[in-house]
């Protein structure tokens, strides 16, 4: 440990972690948390002594390895590291880190490039759940470089679609928890639903609010927070989360009707930060609370028609797409477009090396 781990630092989607493969970290999880938290610089609101960022977006981790189920390359379990407290967590998926496993796989010699594209299928631990990413490979190479462009994230890179399948349900159970479209909890009609993601969906206005604010402005209002984190706090043993205190699970999403175009506009908390976009996951499990006959994001959102839906799910910097396939009142699949761009292969020390 004292020679440091090896590591590679990604921008996936828009947010940037740490990718490493599970063989080069301790197999004990306690001390694997243990060196993650020293990498980063937790806990530490600057996170001054670490790679982290000073931020949820950026305090996040990927581990890969070869996968030994069938039809599948690669195992990727997402751990996020909190930036002021010395927890790591593996309670939720992250859609955006996501974005840089298969390349990562690929660089790792993993799995073999193809000329052109590769698919890469991959398990994601968190959930049980799978999803298939396609990465860019000219002479069988991976290519970052190209002209997809994703809000939250500045310049262009090359595509990464990504498509997920059955991820309802991935860690409460179900996709309504509760069995219901909708709840009261303290007196807010609220959807609690995981497609992927368990988020508690409801309307800015019953919070106070416009759901257009700044993301800066809406971290100040401390009442609205600790309003948020009250029925985060009463919703999560709701969802089969248990006391969620300490979890980074349920997102908190306020959305009202979308300004620019798009299906809805969305501000979510996760939990006590205010997105500067909107997580992977979460854009799909609210995609999907829209296409809920009487929940609340339903009656305030453009969904149009047909099997398939291309949903823009707006955020404070712009819109995630959502493109959803029905099966009848069911939504068999999500797909998203995603970019990743490697910004450091090398070595990384903890804190005692």
């Amino acid at each position: 440990m004292s020679d440091g781990i090896r590591a590679m630092w990604m921008r996936g989607g828009t947010s940037k972690g740490g990718y490493f493969l599970a063989s080069d970290l301790p197999d004990d999880p306690r001390m694997r948390d243990a060196a993650l938290l020293s990498i980063m610089g937790s806990p530490d609101n600057r996170q001054i002594d670490g790679m982290g960022g000073a931020d949820p977006l950026t305090s996040k981790v990927a581990v890969v390895s070869t996968s030994e189920r069938e039809g599948v390359d690669v195992d990727y379990l997402f751990l996020q590291v909190f930036v002021d407290q010395a927890i790591v967590t593996d309670a939720q998926n992250c859609g955006n880190i996501l974005a840089g496993v298969g390349p990562f796989a690929i660089e790792r010699g993993l799995l073999a490039a193809q000329d052109g594209e590769t698919p890469v299928t991959i398990f994601m631990e968190n959930t049980g759940q799978i999803a298939q990413a396609i990465v860019q490979t000219p002479d069988a190479r991976v290519m970052y470089k190209g002209s997809a462009q994703i809000d939250g994230a500045p310049g262009t890179s090359a595509p990464i679609p990504i498509e997920f399948k059955d991820t309802a349900g991935s860690s409460c159970g179900a996709l309504l928890p509760t069995g219901n479209v909708v709840d009261q909890v303290n007196g807010i009609a609220v959807t609690m639903i995981d497609n992927g993601m368990p988020c508690v969906v409801m309307r800015a206005q019953d919070l106070g609010i416009s759901g257009t604010e700044d993301p800066v402005d809406i971290e100040a209002n401390a009442p609205l927070r600790e309003r948020l984190e009250a029925l985060r706090l009463t919703c999560g043993p709701l969802m089969n989360l248990g006391d969620v205190t300490d979890k980074t699970v349920p997102k908190m999403t306020m959305v009202s009707p979308a300004i620019d175009g798009g299906a809805i506009m969305t501000r979510t908390f996760i939990p006590h930060r205010c997105h500067k976009t909107i997580g992977v996951l979460g854009a799909v499990s609210v995609a999907t609370a829209c296409l809920l006959d009487g929940a609340p994001a339903h009656d305030l959102a453009d969904t149009g028609s047909g099997d398939t839906r291309s949903l823009k799910i707006e955020h404070p910097t712009g819109e995630m797409t959502v493109v959803a396939t029905l099966k009848g009142d069911t939504v068999a699949s999500a797909a998203i477009l995603r970019t990743a761009r490697k910004l450091m292969d090398g070595i990384v020390f903890i804190g005692d090396a």
